[in-house]
């Protein structure tokens, strides 16, 4: 599908913006699922590219497994969540026959299905695609970075949980984002403290203020800290909106703020 592969496939996406970790388990498919709802209820349109070969989790949040990819006119077809076609998904996930069937590939047949998703999938007009990427600075991120360079990506999204063994993982990510030349957006602390559900009280389970402190070494925004928050984890095991249904939440303030942030940096990223 050469054809496929010019610009056109992104030539409508305005903004794309990488969810990168350099720890795995710090929650970057939370993260990039609710980021993707928060913007889609901002009124954007929104797609999500799932490069997370080995871990596709983002069907499941979203409510999409057992969806088909189709071929069309100009390569693939995304997966649209909802009738206004708002919110578009690409993932391996939609590609294996079994949900728990395995990638067990090596790393060059991993870099060939990342660029094919970003030269042959139709976005069509989006106005954010958000990448969520596997955990580390491996093969699968040098390709979909330079795959993605020619259309100027707005930056990265780097996500940490507060204890000092994430917040020294994730220190290795931004380093790596100084060496790619890929600018940092931000840095989220997820998983920031419980938020009990009674009585919404915010206990620190794994420490506090290790994302803020690592921004402010790094000399990075400091977007925001996400509790753990019970509903918000049966939203992603059910593949609800979060974003929709649980407006009281905690979470749901921590994480429209931080969409918001996004939202207002946009213009003044711009290259």
């Amino acid at each position: 599908m050469e054809g496929a592969a010019e610009p056109g496939n992104l030539a409508g996406v305005r903004h794309i913006i990488l969810v990168l970790s350099g720890k795995g388990g710090v929650g970057k498919s939370t993260v990039s699922t609710e980021l993707a709802l928060a913007l889609r209820h901002a009124g954007k349109k929104v797609g999500i590219l799932d490069v997370d070969l080995c871990g596709p989790s983002i069907p499941r949040m979203l409510g999409a497994q057992g969806r088909a990819v189709h071929q069309c006119d100009r390569g693939w077809a995304p997966v649209f969540l909802d009738r206004e076609q708002s919110i578009s998904l690409m993932s391996v996930g939609f590609l294996l026959e079994k949900p728990d069937e395995a990638v067990v590939w090596r790393g060059p047949k991993k870099n060939a299905l990342i660029k094919q998703f970003v030269s042959d999938v139709a976005w069509g007009e989006l106005d954010y695609l958000v990448v969520d990427t596997p955990p580390g600075t491996s093969d699968e991120h040098m390709a979909a970075i330079e795959a993605l360079r020619p259309y100027q990506p707005l930056g990265a999204l780097v996500v940490t949980t507060p204890q000092a063994v994430s917040v020294g993982d994730v220190r290795r990510e931004l380093t790596f984002c100084r060496k790619t030349g890929l600018r940092v957006m931000g840095v989220v602390e997820n998983m920031s403290g419980f938020t009990c559900p009674h009585c919404a009280e915010c206990t620190s389970v794994f420490s506090r203020g290790g994302g803020e402190e690592l921004a402010q070494l790094a000399g990075v925004p400091f977007l925001g800290s996400v509790p753990l928050d019970p509903a918000l984890m049966r939203s992603l095991e059910e593949g609800h909106d979060f974003i929709q249904e649980f407006p009281g939440s905690p979470a749901f303030a921590a994480l429209t703020s931080i969409a918001q942030k996004i939202l207002d940096a946009t213009p003044a990223c711009l290259p």
